[in-house]
């Protein structure tokens, strides 16, 4: 174990409102089978019974206890100030209505150790009701033939990962699940403090440009669904749409689609009507004649294939 003024990883725990949930969130952070961490209480001025509950870990060692005394008005804001406090050189954001399984952080930190080129890794998530129960795993809201790719662990390039997935859905679906260099975090300039929701897809983008992927398929995190968090609150309010569109679009920007990868997905028997359907409006997002282009390259190989197949049979 290192020394308590540098732990390897950093918990930040961005709380508003999340009393109920709490001493299970933080009970399961300190509970890991890896203890060389910090945890950093965070609290944007809760009006329920969150600080009198934070209080209770005041005196552990390892805790340390910031508190608003106004709110911030995003939790990108809350993020970012824990980020900056942070001194290990993992960060976890765990989220105050979320839960952990104990070896959470022994099975994503050796990730990272195995491999500085991997900018994240994160690990597949159960959906858990207010009351504990579990119901599913969450995974990416991606058709069925490719959803099946989150079965399995994997570790990808992540330019490829954002052009082929991320483009058309945030495919990490809770902060929860992540454990992330903080350099490369530092390096991408944090999370977007201007929006409210769909900041963690275009943090997870931001961070994938600058390294790989990898994916735990264990699922060793439990993501709570309830009407008071933030997303369900989003969703009634039209903000998950907005801030959707926004986000994709600069992710567009970002990537460059080659045309036959955009022909490769339009003839795919795996991909359905529905989403070639998107996959179209997409292309022409970023290529007003996609499939001209796209028809080019395929002409362009044919007519590779038959000169050779031509000068093979006349030698």
């Amino acid at each position: 174990m290192t020394s308590p003024d540098k732990p390897r990883v950093s918990v930040v725990v961005p709380n508003y409102n999340h009393a109920q949930f709490l001493p299970k969130r933080i009970d399961s952070i300190l509970g890991q089978s890896f203890q060389d961490f910090e945890v950093l209480l965070l609290d944007d001025c809760s009006s329920d019974d969150s600080r009198s509950i934070l209080s209770q870990y005041a005196n552990n060692p390892r805790v340390r206890i910031r508190l608003n005394e106004v709110n911030s008005g995003s939790p990108f804001k809350q993020w970012n100030k824990g980020v900056d406090l942070a001194r290990g050189e993992y960060v976890w954001i765990a989220e105050s209505d979320d839960y952990s399984h104990p070896r959470f952080l022994e099975r994503l930190v050796a990730v990272l150790d195995r491999d500085p080129g991997n900018a994240f890794v994160y690990c597949r998530s159960w959906q858990v009701s207010p009351d504990d129960r579990t119901g599913g795993f969450i995974d990416p809201e991606l058709p069925e033939a490719v959803r099946r790719r989150w079965t399995e662990d994997y570790v990808v390039d992540g330019s490829a990962e954002c052009r082929d997935y991320m483009t058309f859905c945030n495919t990490v679906p809770n902060a929860s699940a992540v454990l992330f260099r903080k350099a490369i975090y530092e390096c991408v300039g944090g999370a977007d403090e201007t929006l409210c929701l769909c900041g963690d897809w275009k943090l997870w983008v931001s961070m994938a440009m600058k390294g790989r992927i990898a994916y735990i398929a264990e699922p060793l995190n439990y993501y709570r669904f309830h009407d008071t968090s933030v997303r369900a609150w989003s969703k009634v309010n039209g903000i998950w749409e907005a801030e959707g569109r926004q986000v994709g679009q600069w992710i567009r920007n970002q990537i460059e689609f080659p045309a036959e990868y955009w022909f490769s997905l339009l003839t795919s028997s795996d991909v359905s009507i529905s989403a070639k359907r998107k996959i179209l409006r997409r292309a022409w997002e970023v290529d007003p004649h996609p499939l001209r282009n796209a028809l080019r390259v395929v002409f362009r190989k044919l007519r590779r294939k038959f000169l050779w197949h031509w000068g093979s049979s006349n030698r």
